[in-house]
């Protein structure tokens, strides 16, 4: 709850501070490559309102919005993941934000679709983003596989994203939301699709 206080606190004085947004927002973006509960989905939409409103800060902000969600990605992927690994479990709150069976659970993702996990991942908004960098990590995911992935998802993702809120407000955030669910299903079934065909593949060749 006192989180929650905090970023509320600090979306206000983002709000009230347009001018100095940008390093706002890239500063607590990085906190969330801690596990600090920092939504990069506010983010986007915070900046992209304070875009529209302030026609000047329009590449500032994106460019914050992006360079702060990448970063973070990487920290969660590199320190958390790589380097904390197995040690995250023995703290109570960063047990709390990333339990073992979610990890688990993605885990087994990433062992039957392999990088298609991290790609289509990284589109689901209000999902388990840190948890898929942090399970990449802990698998010690090729670290140049993961950063040119990421980035090129992250990109993607943060162009999508905030253009749709640049343009249509709050008003978006509902089909966004149900858009999410359409992710679920269209990951789901690609991830099937390029599992069945690895599995004959690998059946035709020891056959």
């Amino acid at each position: 709850m006192e989180l929650e206080t905090d970023l509320e606190a600090a979306l206000e004085y983002i709000n009230a501070n347009a001018a100095n947004a940008p390093y706002i927002i890239f500063g607590l973006l990085l906190l969330a490559g801690f596990n600090i509960p920092v939504s990069e989905d506010v983010m986007l939409f915070t900046s992209a309102l304070l875009a529209a409103k302030n026609p000047d800060l329009l590449y500032p902000l994106f460019f914050a919005v992006f360079a702060g969600a990448y970063i973070s990605d990487v920290i969660c992927y590199a320190f958390m993941g790589r380097f904390l690994g197995e040690k995250i479990f023995r703290n109570k709150f960063l047990k709390s934000m990333a339990p073992p069976e979610k990890i688990e659970k993605i885990n087994q993702f990433y062992s039957k679709y392999g990088i298609i996990t991290l790609i289509l991942g990284r589109f689901i908004p209000f999902g388990v983003r840190n948890a898929l960098f942090l399970t990449a990590g802990l698998g010690k995911m090729n670290a140049v596989k993961f950063c040119v992935a990421d980035f090129i998802a992250c990109i993607i993702s943060c162009l999508c994203f905030f253009t749709l809120y640049y343009t249509f407000g709050e008003s978006v955030i509902e089909y966004v939301k149900k858009f999410n669910v359409i992710i679920f299903a269209v990951a789901a079934t690609v991830g099937i699709i390029i599992y069945l065909r690895k599995k004959k593949r690998q059946e035709n060749f020891t056959g």
